[in-house]
């Protein structure tokens, strides 16, 4: 490090004064030690089986607007007569909730939420949520 000048407060404090490429220098390093630390945490709740990993082309898929009901039954490999059952719901509701065509009830989505082991929010995707057109 280059020349750190140090000194005291009128009220004691210990001060110092660096150059503003030191200052950068420190500011870079804990913002990278704070990347670090959430990376270890994430992959801490994966381990946990708090969190999941979740390929981006099932992300990408709901960016471009595909339904996330839709997306999230074929990432956990289910059918909609499977997932239905799960739920309690005919699967021709569930078809329609998938498509569209009917918004179901908040209680029918937490159901629907539960057997797909997700959130209730997970479900809903907003347009701030959608990818792009350049990517």
């Amino acid at each position: 490090m280059g020349h750190v000048t140090q000194f005291k407060s009128p009220s004691g404090d210990e001060m110092v004064v660096l150059s503003r490429a030191e200052y950068d220098t420190l500011v870079e390093a804990a913002e990278m030690l704070a990347d670090v630390a959430a990376y270890d945490r994430a992959k801490a709740r994966i381990a946990a089986g708090e969190d999941e990993m979740i390929p981006a082309e099932f992300v990408y898929r709901m960016m471009d607007g595909e339904s996330p009901l839709r997306v999230w039954r074929e990432f956990r490999n289910l059918s909609a007569k499977d997932l239905a059952a799960q739920a309690g719901i005919s699967t021709a509701y569930l078809s329609e909730i998938e498509t569209g065509k009917k918004e179901g009830s908040i209680s029918v989505l937490k159901s629907i939420a539960k057997a797909l082991g997700i959130d209730l929010d997970d479900l809903f995707w907003g347009e701030d949520m959608k990818r792009p057109a350049s990517e």
